[in-house]
């Protein structure tokens, strides 16, 4: 037998060691995946019974407040208070959790689970989101003012509504699955998407006509606009990285944030006033809540 034909020999039973070891680590890895699934059944029927029993609760107490004396009352609204405290543990848990997806998922992607199950997984797709937006953003500015000053033409304005459709349709899709892993995204901010990608495809199928042209300069005009998007972007990836690097809980907030400035240290006060101001408010506009992230 010649040296080479001894060499692939040895190789090969290398090979079957190894695969046998593979079959071993796959077999333990099959059984974990079944206790998870098990498990992740186990904490959805329990959060359930849970937010059932809860309810049920709170609805006695504000009967019960009606009648109460003042200590009773004070009582009460404590109890009242541990109760929403405990729904938003449940939030927080059950982006963790596999759950049906909604109307608009189940439409686009049918019943696929979006669950992303680690907090890194989260993370790096709520960046991916960010980053998204930003180039999108760039290239609809350069489209807009090359079709606003210097292409005149029917084709490049379809092509060009066309992008816009399809952005905004990305974005809400997107967006859907941010929400189904824990992000606190203000209903308006994804509503006024759904408005855009509407109205984007009214321009899109738009008859060529003496409306159209007054009104194209106009909405072009305006598309130039979205540069401000650019301005959220950089806020978003600061508090990102701050999130990142501070380990501060809920991490997939999106442009403007929701959680107290002295959870930062000292120095993000000084050297980043002007970022973190917008930061320093009660939850109000464009939410994009709790990475733990997307």
């Amino acid at each position: 037998m010649s040296g080479q034909l001894e060499r692939c020999e040895r190789e090969w039973h290398e090979l079957e060691g190894e695969f046998q070891e593979l079959q071993e680590t796959h077999r333990i890895y099959r059984q974990k995946l079944e206790e998870l699934t098990a498990l992740q059944t186990l904490c959805s029927s329990s959060i359930n019974k849970q937010k059932t029993r809860l309810k049920d609760l709170k609805h006695t107490l504000q009967r019960y407040k009606r009648l109460a004396s003042r200590e009773e009352a004070e009582l009460v609204q404590q109890l009242g208070a541990n109760i929403k405290e405990r729904q938003n543990v449940f939030f927080d848990m059950e982006a963790y959790l596999p759950k049906k997806n909604g109307l608009y998922l189940n439409l686009v992607l049918g019943n696929v689970n979006v669950t992303l199950l680690s907090n890194q997984a989260k993370f790096a797709y709520k960046d991916e989101y960010e980053k998204f937006k930003l180039y999108l953003t760039i290239i609809l500015l350069l489209g807009a003012v090359a079709c606003r000053f210097v292409l005149h033409y029917r084709v490049t304005d379809e092509i060009f509504n066309f992008l816009l459709v399809w952005y905004y349709c990305t974005l809400t899709i997107r967006e859907s699955i941010l929400i189904s892993n824990g992000s606190r995204i203000k209903g308006w901010w994804v509503s006024h998407h759904y408005v855009s990608t509407f109205l984007s495809g009214v321009m899109l199928t738009w008859p060529n006509g003496l409306i159209y042209q007054k009104f194209r300069d106009q909405f072009l005009a305006f598309s130039i606009f979205q540069i401000i998007m650019g301005i959220f972007y950089i806020n978003t990836e600061f508090c990102l990285l701050i999130f990142s690097d501070y380990k501060v809980p809920h991490r997939m907030e999106l442009s403007f944030m929701s959680w107290h400035c002295t959870q930062l240290p000292a120095w993000c006060h000084h050297s980043s006033k002007h970022l973190l101001s917008a930061y320093c408010m009660p939850r109000k506009p464009p939410e994009v809540s709790s990475l733990v992230g997307a």
